[in-house]
């Protein structure tokens, strides 16, 4: 983690808009984010959250490189995917059961495989674009 004082940062966003605009992006994304979360928390039941969260490795793994395709390897176990999505162990481990009946994905060897991207966006409401929607796309 990096300090930056208060005097810096007003340096940098009253005399170079650019990092501003950085700045203000930044703080765009983050918000979207957090508004996507609460909603995920508190209006979404646990396989659409599930679902969600897939949705958004995938999307954020394979801007940097880290999906193929629609799979990725999948860095939680069912402990911290529940812990992440305020649920259990056991109940975690009831909707992948679900979510892998519905064939909307599959598990295989710590890897996630979204075998109908599309159809698990539509399933738990993903928006594609989230959360780096351009200003210009509203």
């Amino acid at each position: 983690m990096v300090e930056i004082s208060r005097a810096t940062i007003r340096d940098l966003t009253e005399n170079h808009p650019r990092i501003a605009h950085a700045l203000w992006w930044a703080t765009l994304v983050d918000e979207a984010v957090l508004r996507e979360w609460l909603i995920g928390l508190g209006g979404r039941a646990a396989p659409e959250r599930t679902s969600h969260l897939s949705c958004e490795l995938l999307l954020r793994l394979g801007v940097v490189g880290l999906a193929e395709g629609a799979s990725y390897a999948m860095p939680f176990t069912q402990s911290d995917s529940a812990d992440i999505l305020s649920s259990t162990s056991v109940h975690m481990n009831r909707v992948l059961k679900h979510l892998r009946d519905e064939r909307l994905i599959v598990l295989e060897n710590r890897r996630i495989r979204i075998p109908d991207v599309a159809r698990l966006q539509t399933y738990c409401r993903f928006t594609p674009g989230y959360p780096h929607r351009t200003p210009s796309s509203d």
